[in-house]
This record gives C-alpha cells, sequence and structure tokens, in this order.
C-alpha cells in the first residue's frame, strides 16, 4: 500500500501556498501599478463632476472639489506639521488649514480624517477628507 507521510504532505501544502502567495503578490502588484497610472492620468485632468482645478508647477495641485478648496504642494525638504513629523510628505490643505497626512509603508496614503481607509495618491485622500468632512472645518492637529 502506497500512503503518504506527513512530512510529504506539509511539503506538498507548503508548496501550493507558496504559489498560490506569489500568484496573488504578481496580481496585486500589477492592480496597484494599473491604479497607479490611472490616478496619475486623473489629477493631470480636472477630475470628477464637481471639480474645477487646475494643476500648478512641479505637481501642485489647486482645485475646489464640492466647494471646497484643495490645495497639495510637493514637500519643501524643511520639517512638516510643526516639526513632528519628518520631511518628505507634500502639504495638503483644505480651505487653507492643512490636513495631517501620512504615507504608508506600501506607498498608499492616509489621514487623520480617513485614517482607516488608505488612497493611492494625496489628491485622492483630500477629497475624501472633504466628503467626510461633509461641510464642517478642519480642525488643527493638538488645537482641541
Amino acid at each position: 500500500m502506497n500512503k503518504i507521510t506527513r512530512r510529504q504532505a506539509l511539503g506538498t501544502t507548503a508548496g501550493a501556498l507558496t504559489v498560490l502567495g506569489l500568484a496573488g503578490a504578481t496580481a496585486y502588484a500589477a492592480d496597484t501599478d494599473s491604479r497607479a497610472a490611472i490616478s496619475a492620468g486623473n489629477a493631470a485632468n480636472a477630475g470628477p463632476a464637481g471639480t474645477a482645478g487646475t494643476a500648478g508647477t512641479a505637481g501642485t495641485i489647486d482645485e475646489v472639489y464640492q466647494g471646497r478648496r484643495i490645495q497639495i504642494t510637493p514637500a519643501t525638504g524643511g520639517a512638516h506639521h510643526g516639526g513632528h513629523h519628518s520631511a518628505g510628505l507634500p502639504a495638503v490643505r483644505i480651505d487653507g488649514r492643512e490636513l495631517h497626512v501620512m504615507q504608508n509603508a506600501d506607498g498608499t496614503w492616509i489621514s487623520v480624517v480617513n485614517h482607516y481607509e488608505t488612497f493611492s495618491d494625496p489628491l485622492s485622500l483630500a477629497r475624501a477628507a472633504v466628503r467626510e468632512l461633509q461641510g464642517a472645518a478642519l480642525v488643527p492637529m493638538g488645537g482641541m
């Protein structure tokens, strides 16, 4: 009788899971690349309905989305958010008030308004924050 040993069963299972994991990671990377290309194309255009915007110099964005002004300027190299964050993050403002943003290790973005939802770029993050605020003013960090 030909019996499979526990070691053979575990080895086969581990191999199958490795193949599935690699296939999933490859599909995720391809999907992320295509989303980044779409987001870059959308940022260069006027955006969805209800948006009037202009792309400024070197990645600066200044647009009105759902009646709120969104301004995004690239990182300047100095301290960010009053010095409690390192440089390298863009300055995101909604109606002139700074929105605290953070970039995750995988390249996605979160903010204090949408802390549990990730976004592919700062513009989509700012638009989601405008929707979430529902007309409320953005309160500065530590200003409560």
